[in-house]
């Protein structure tokens, strides 16, 4: 049975820095895959695009996660899935899919990793990463001004109305499910070995 790890926290907290880390950790041999949670939006095709920009994707509801769980126990009887993928230019699935294969660690990262109790049960390493907003917010405005084509008026009115409260009622809430938190994201090494160090001795067990 392949391990399962969750990693939780706001959008910029470090998450994908970390899932990264422990990867190329573990690259020498074990099979190694990262699932984002975005992957995993609704799929919107019936609105209009002004109807998609307004939509709260910070909340729950934004979430698939019934085919997440499905693809979740699917990787767990180690047997492929089709993930889907997602534009965030236009806030819609694309048509085609992604091909994942099973892999010894499964790494699962998004800002509701731990909301739904059927995935956190699948979960045997649940993290949280606790960084300051301050530098949440700050990482957030460069990502989605690079990445998602976004002008700084869209991503502050967004961040005011949406994410930091979504943050406060629905994210932060869950750090109550975590086995470890970690400060500052990707830069607390001493954390990031540990987990390293946990994985490896899981894998070793296995053998």
């Amino acid at each position: 049975m392949p391990l399962f790890i969750g990693i939780a926290g706001g959008s910029g907290s470090g998450k994908t820095t970390i899932a990264r880390k422990i990867k190329k950790s573990f690259s020498k041999g074990e099979r190694v895959i990262i699932l984002e949670m975005d992957s995993y939006y609704k799929d919107l095709h019936g609105k209009s695009f002004e109807e998609r920009e307004k939509n709260n994707y910070d909340i729950p509801d934004a979430l698939d996660f019934e085919l997440l769980e499905k693809q979740l126990k699917t990787l767990l009887e180690n047997k492929p899935i089709q993930k889907p993928v997602y534009d965030f230019t236009i806030h819609l699935r694309k048509d085609e899919t992604e091909l994942v294969e099973p892999a010894d660690i499964i790494i699962l990262e998004g800002i509701l990793t731990f909301h739904k109790k059927e995935i956190r049960d699948l979960l045997d390493i649940r993290i949280f990463v606790d960084t300051d907003a301050d530098i949440r917010l700050l990482r957030r405005i460069r990502r989605d001004m690079e990445q998602r084509g976004r002008s700084f008026e869209e991503i502050r009115e967004r961040y005011s109305c949406m994410v930091r409260p979504a943050y406060r009622d629905f994210v932060k809430p869950t750090i109550q499910h975590s086995h470890l938190v970690i400060p500052e994201g990707g830069q607390d090494f001493v954390a990031i070995d540990m987990i390293v160090s946990k994985i490896t001795h899981w894998l070793m067990e296995k053998k």
